[in-house]
């Protein structure tokens, strides 16, 4: 089996990052990280990520001013050149414009903190405990031009106990996030997979 090449996209420690290139050391797992690209030259999960000896880059938003797709088309060549198959975003925090969303369109995954459809955006944890879910947890998706509102591939919950705070909940469903995510990408290698068979 050829393992799809992976581009995992981070912008600070990366530790979902940590997940999947655990998770792709197997030879059997379905991807084969090729590139962590940040748009942050400080971010701490470079370092991670060559230690592993995965290739890094970074390519820093602030020089591009506003212009997001210039940005993004810089990104683009370089996973280009890379023969990147498909992205996982872990923890990259900036807002893809339509232009690089419509360029993956079926390549790109993304981890988010909340059981979406549930809290898109930003403060999941806090809204999930202001609104008195009996739970909360993290969705990987398909990342379209709408923010966390691409298809869902796989979900995962924690209940959500009494005097619980933000912090708390996040640090309940962190090691929650890095048992799925590299599950999903797994399951995302794999409807890419059978897609190209189809068209072949």
């Amino acid at each position: 089996m050829t393992r799809l090449k992976l581009a995992i996209l981070i912008s600070g420690r990366g530790s979902n990052m940590k997940a999947l290139l655990k998770a792709a050391r197997d030879p059997s797992f379905p991807a084969q990280p090729v590139l962590v690209l940040s748009n942050r030259p400080d971010a701490k999960g470079l370092e991670t990520a060559a230690t592993e000896g995965v290739a890094t880059l970074a390519i820093d938003h602030k020089t591009f001013g506003k212009d997001r797709e210039a940005f993004e088309r810089a990104m683009h060549e370089h996973l280009e050149a890379a023969g990147v198959e498909i992205i996982a975003l872990a923890g990259f925090m900036r807002v893809l414009t339509p232009w690089f969303v419509n360029a993956w369109k079926g390549r790109m995954i993304n981890i988010h903190p909340s059981l979406l459809p549930k809290y898109k955006g930003l403060d999941t944890h806090q809204r999930a405990i202001d609104a008195g879910d009996a739970e909360a947890g993290c969705t990987v998706h398909w990342v379209s031009p709408g923010v966390d509102d691409g298809e869902i591939i796989q979900q995962a919950s924690v209940p959500i106990m009494p005097g619980d705070t933000p912090d708390i909940l996040a640090h309940r469903i962190l090691p929650v996030e890095h048992t799925l995510y590299p599950e999903a990408l797994a399951k995302a290698c794999k409807m890419i997979r059978a897609q190209n068979d189809a068209s072949e």
